[in-house]
C-alpha cells in the first residue's frame, strides 16, 4: 500500500465503542423484539436510512417510529435513549493515538450517523474525555445526516475527496465495515478494514 498523505476514519467501531446489541436490548424491553429488522451494521431500513441522510427530523422520526412499532405509548426520551444505548466510550487511547497521527497525516472523520446520536456522542466526549469539541480533532468532520448520502455509496467519498481537494490515490479510508471500504476503494481511495476486536492501535501507521 502507497503510505497516504491523509486518512478518512470511520466513527462508530474504529474510534467510539459501540454495540448495536445494546439498543436492540433497550427496544425488547421497550417491548420492540424485532429491532434488527430496523437497523443492523449490515442493513438499514428506509426509515433509519432517512434519519441518517437528514430526510427526517429526529421529532419526526419518533412519531414514524411509533407508528411502524406499532407502540404508540412510548415517548421520544424512550425512543431516543434505547436508540442511544449503542453508543459507548471513546477509549482514551485512541484519542491520544488521534492526537499523535494528525502530525503526520491529514485527518478526517466520515460517519454515518443522525442528529439524535450525534448530540450523544459529542456530548459524552466532553463529559468522558475532555472538555472539547470532538470534531476538531479532525480538519474536518463528515456526517451523513449533513451531506445527504451514507456509506457505502461510492458518491459520499467522491464528495468528501473534491471537498478536501484531496488526492484518493493519497488517502486511505478506515471503516469496520468490508461494504464501505469496498466503496471507498471503488472511489480511488485506499480502504483499511477494520474488524472487530482490531483497534487503530495496531495499524502500524
Amino acid at each position: 500500500m502507497q503510505k497516504p498523505e491523509n486518512i478518512i476514519f470511520d466513527l462508530g467501531g474504529v474510534i467510539l465503542n459501540i454495540d448495536f446489541k445494546q439498543t436492540a436490548l433497550a427496544f425488547a424491553e421497550l417491548g420492540i423484539g424485532n429491532f434488527n429488522e430496523y437497523y443492523t451494521l449490515q442493513s438499514v431500513s428506509p426509515l433509519f436510512e432517512k434519519l441518517e441522510i437528514g430526510a427526517i427530523s429526529p421529532d419526526d422520526f419518533y412519531g414514524e417510529f411509533r407508528s411502524l412499532a406499532k407502540q404508540p405509548s412510548l415517548t421520544n426520551e424512550q425512543i431516543r435513549d434505547a436508540w442511544n444505548a449503542l453508543l459507548l466510550d471513546f477509549p482514551p487511547e485512541r484519542i491520544n493515538w488521534l492526537k499523535k497521527i494528525k502530525e503526520h497525516y491529514n485527518i478526517y472523520l466520515l460517519s454515518n450517523t443522525n442528529q439524535i446520536h450525534y448530540e450523544a456522542f459529542t456530548k459524552a466526549y466532553r463529559n468522558q474525555v475532555e472538555d472539547k469539541n470532538f470534531d476538531e480533532l479532525f480538519i474536518t468532520a463528515y456526517y451523513s445526516h449533513n451531506l445527504g448520502l451514507r456509506k457505502p455509496s461510492k458518491e459520499i467519498f467522491e464528495t468528501v475527496i473534491a471537498k478536501e481537494n484531496l488526492t484518493a490515490a493519497e488517502t486511505v479510508f478506515i471503516d469496520d465495515s468490508l461494504a464501505n471500504v469496498e466503496a471507498a476503494i471503488s472511489a480511488g481511495l485506499q480502504g483499511i478494514h477494520l474488524p472487530s476486536p482490531k483497534t487503530v492501535l495496531e495499524l502500524g501507521l
